[in-house]
């Protein structure tokens, strides 16, 4: 199933690896009496990765990777010869990947660039050799440093999708009718609640060749933000949008009220998504009478700019994109 393809939480143990040793060595050469130290040093361990990859989406590549361990550096030789350090692992990642500590939730790293790499677990340091060490006092040290040891911990990967726009609604409201039609993704529709069982990402096209992407997440039902449903697990998604476009269906019961519920949920589940811009999207307008449409726009919030629109007959979708793309390209007011 394509489904299960979208993995946006991995659980991964990762190893750097450990410094070689430093040499203890002397220069043993013929006519050369009292060579003296010649240890070299041991190399660094190899690091632990992240790389930022645009052309991954999911996180399903490290789902059955469990242990990630880098090569361990190299000891030093004599004549002053370097170790090898050790190999690196590279992690890709797909943008908007945060590492977290599994314990403490504290973010270790975050890659929202193409080609952005951060060293999430350094490898060990190489010891010196004994050549390091030698001085006027003493002319023949007989030891070196160890190297340092790897670090090894767990570490949690979690995707965030990177998008302009969140659409936000209950289960069954045409979100991702809405998706499939102002852009080119795919997602599965069928008349029953629930159909999306992932996120999904589409670039809608604007004038004069301009774009913007938007972000299709499951249904919200009321008490997700208490874990019922599948919202609470993909709520984190939207945290990163510019703009939250509330999606509601024409032939709700209480429009109004199901705004207000939507709204409470995301309260609840982070504070922080009541100062982004809010756009609200009366959908699916062919299914009732215009007298009901009038009724409607005298119910809802006076200060919350509200579209009509249809994906079937494609009513209203331009000036939807006209709204979204102003808000996008706001600029922000200062206050002294």
């Amino acid at each position: 199933m394509a489904s299960s393809n979208f993995i946006d939480y991995v659980k991964i143990n990762c190893r750097s690896g450990a410094g070689g040793a430093g040499s203890v060595h002397f220069r043993r050469e013929k006519h050369v009496p009292k060579g003296g130290p010649d240890g070299g040093d041991g190399g660094r361990g190899g690091h632990i990765i992240l790389k930022g990859n645009a052309q991954l989406w999911t996180l399903l590549h490290l789902k059955y990777r469990k242990h990630i361990k880098a090569e361990n550096g190299t000891a030093g030789e004599g004549g002053r010869r370097s170790g090898a350090q050790g190999q690196d692992v590279i992690l890709e990642v797909p943008l908007g990947t945060i590492a977290r500590n599994p314990d403490t939730s504290e973010q270790l790293a975050e890659i929202t660039e193409d080609g952005q790499e951060i060293i999430l677990f350094p490898g060990g340091r190489g010891g010196l050799g004994n050549d390091h060490f030698k001085n006027s006092t003493q002319q023949a040290p007989y030891y070196a440093q160890p190297g340092e040891p790897g670090l090894e911990e767990w570490v949690v990967l979690e995707l965030k999708l990177l998008a302009d726009v969140g659409l936000v609604g209950f289960p069954n409201a045409g979100k991702s009718t809405l998706l499939s039609v102002v852009s080119a993704a795919r997602p599965e529709i069928a008349d029953y609640p629930f159909t999306t069982l992932v996120p999904n990402l589409g670039v809608v096209a604007y004038r004069d060749y301009k774009s913007f992407v938007m972000a299709d997440i499951p249904g919200i039902i009321e008490g997700a933000s208490q874990g019922k449903g599948l919202g609470l697990r993909f709520l984190r998604h939207i945290e990163r949008n510019s703009v939250l476009l509330f999606v509601i269906p024409a032939n709700s019961p209480d429009i109004r009220q199901e705004y207000n519920t939507l709204l409470n949920e995301l309260r609840e589940y982070n504070p922080e998504l009541m100062d982004k811009d809010r756009l609200l999207a009366i959908s699916k307008i062919d299914l009732v009478e215009q007298d009901e449409l009038t009724r409607i726009k005298e119910t809802l919030p006076k200060k919350l700019p509200v579209t009509f629109i249809s994906a079937v007959t494609q009513q209203g979708l331009d000036e939807l994109k006209d709204s979204i793309w102003q808000r996008l390209t706001a600029t922000p007011e200062l206050t002294d």
